[in-house]
């Protein structure tokens, strides 16, 4: 299988990088190939240029050779994982401008003849979310995980609803332990090995 891994912290010391690693290495040691995208590491641009936004609705709708990049990766893989610190309820900017400049049309949805919107992206099986909080499970439901509504529901109708999807949230990051830390580490060890 060919997975595409998205990281969205700044720090390279970060537990969510910790994560991404774990999760590389598992799939990795599983025999899938795995392409990592870390988008504060390569500079990625959070916004659409005016450029971007008019080619939007063009018949070549990606200006930017970094997206180009990216948009070829996307339609070698079988699975997508995202790796990324919930913040203010939702998706750091950076993961959030890719998804923006990425599933444009042509790639995130097509038109069926009839001119009605159909997933771009049904050779994606997996999508997985791996994500930290800091608060307590009990606050994230009740202000709505929307960066987990955005990839579970809103992705998925680029990917089709047969498309499975697993979560792998951490709550109260910012108050556990090393063990609960490593326990979480092994969660996701076992579950992409499972992949």
């Amino acid at each position: 299988m060919r997975v595409l891994l998205l990281v969205a912290h700044p720090s390279p010391a970060s537990f969510i990088h910790a994560a991404a690693n774990a999760a590389t290495v598992a799939l990795r040691s599983s025999g899938h190939h795995v392409d990592v995208i870390d988008l504060y590491a390569i500079g990625y641009r959070a916004w659409m240029s005016a450029e971007e936004r008019h080619a939007y609705h063009s018949d070549d709708p990606i200006a930017d050779p970094t997206v180009a990049e990216h948009v070829a990766l996307l339609g070698q893989a079988d699975a997508l994982v995202f790796c990324y610190p919930t913040w203010w309820s939702t998706l750091p900017a950076i993961l959030k401008a890719w998804l923006e400049r990425t599933m444009v049309p042509g790639v995130g949805f097509v038109f069926n003849a009839n001119g009605k919107v159909r997933p771009g992206l049904t050779h994606v099986k997996q999508l997985i979310g791996i994500s930290t909080y800091g608060s307590k499970w009990l606050y994230v439901k009740a202000i709505n995980d929307n960066g987990r509504r955005t990839l579970q529901r809103t992705l998925r109708m680029s990917t089709g609803l047969t498309t499975r999807t697993a979560w792998l949230p951490f709550y109260a990051v910012d108050s556990s332990t090393p063990q609960q830390r490593r326990a979480f580490l092994d969660r996701i060890t076992k579950r992409m090995a499972a992949l």
